[in-house]
């Protein structure tokens, strides 16, 4: 990269996902009432699609994405919201991420606030059934499949923001999620129709996967 050229920003975004294994749990040899928070948000190789209906992509996440990940001041939240007080952080090492085989494994120990034994409390009684991550994307892979959808392996995470535990109401219809995906799309159309570049047809097609129109 030429001296005093920028690094280009990477896009922040956000996947909502059942958290496997999760649960936050009260043990009998915490006298201080600290609650422990564990389970995977992430999940390797294992394809979902992100969209709704007959709009979207394929998504997977590969087993070596996290490697080289910044996961230094990752905080774990409610819904993403800077309204709710943060559950626990890496930064003070209440919240501990740690990549095996299975996945992304995150263990927390959760001081006993008010605001998380009420979370203790919803999620006890599957009031709170879903989970959610931020990240940014630094390498990955699209392919055009025989289905007519868009496949994409996620190879290198840039940066891991936030694990935070969701609810149907906030986050079920994913709108918000998925409009911010084709504006990405449009842009990279964009780019390469400024660059006078040869016809991209596979962005002309992720983007009316997605509900655009062809230019």
């Amino acid at each position: 990269m030429a001296q005093g050229q920028m690094k280009p920003r990477l896009e922040k975004e956000t996947r909502l996902a059942q958290i496997q294994d999760f649960i936050i749990e009260m043990r009998a040899e915490d006298t201080d009432g600290t609650m422990h928070a564990s389970g995977y948000p992430v999940v390797f190789d294992k394809e979902t699609f992100i969209g709704w209906e007959n709009h979207g992509f394929y998504e997977s996440i590969d087993p070596r994405a996290f490697d080289k990940a910044d996961m230094s001041d990752v905080v774990l939240r409610y819904n993403h919201s800077d309204n709710f007080l943060i559950m626990a952080r890496t930064r003070n090492k209440s919240l501990m991420l740690k990549v095996d085989e299975k996945g992304l494994r995150m263990d927390s120990n959760l001081i006993p606030t008010s605001f998380n034994k009420d979370m203790y409390l919803a999620t006890r009684a599957e009031l709170l059934t879903e989970g959610s991550f931020a990240f940014t994307v630094k390498r990955d892979i699209k392919e055009k499949r025989s289905d007519g959808f868009i496949h994409r392996r996620i190879l290198e995470v840039g940066k891991l923001f936030d694990v935070s535990i969701c609810d149907n109401g906030a986050y079920g219809d994913k709108t918000e999620i998925y409009a911010r995906s084709l504006e990405q799309a449009e842009a990279w159309l964009r780019q390469a129709e400024a660059g006078k570049s040869k016809p991209n047809y596979y962005i002309k097609n992720l983007i009316t996967m997605y509900g655009g129109n062809k230019k």
